[in-house]
């Protein structure tokens, strides 16, 4: 991913918001956002076919439940959430005062949530049950 620190000027991409005035922000906060869901999405997914494909992860994840009675599940979500967080957190401080590429930002956080998307599916993670 490449970061810059110097500043950036939309107006030069949409000469439309020259006439806003906005203030010019980076970008890298949007970026942290972007990869840190499709990365929590991931772990989801991750999580959910390694509970169907491994009965100790399964039976640890189930752990997390704290009486709720809801199984592994609450596991699944709890580490998933976690994964969201300290992703957010670590890029949000690297890259809070500088611009990253947008596009590339979307595209990875779009490529690990669809597989996270797809590891969540039981047609997909049946396949792996054990």
């Amino acid at each position: 991913m490449t970061t810059t620190s110097t500043q950036h000027h939309d107006e030069d991409i949409a000469p439309e918001l020259a006439e806003l005035h906005l203030e010019d922000r980076p970008d890298g906060p949007g970026a942290a956002m972007m990869i840190s869901a499709g990365l929590g999405i991931f772990v989801l997914g991750f999580l959910t076919v390694l509970a169907e494909a491994s009965a100790g992860a399964k039976t640890w994840l189930q752990k997390w439940e704290w009486g709720q009675g809801v199984g592994a599940l609450a596991g699944k979500t709890t580490l998933a959430s976690l994964a969201y967080v300290v992703a957010l957190i670590v890029l949000w401080v690297i890259w809070r005062a500088k611009d990253v590429n947008l596009k590339m930002a979307f595209c990875v956080g779009l490529a690990l949530g669809i597989l996270g998307a797809i590891g969540t599916y039981p047609t997909f993670f049946q396949k792996f049950a054990s």
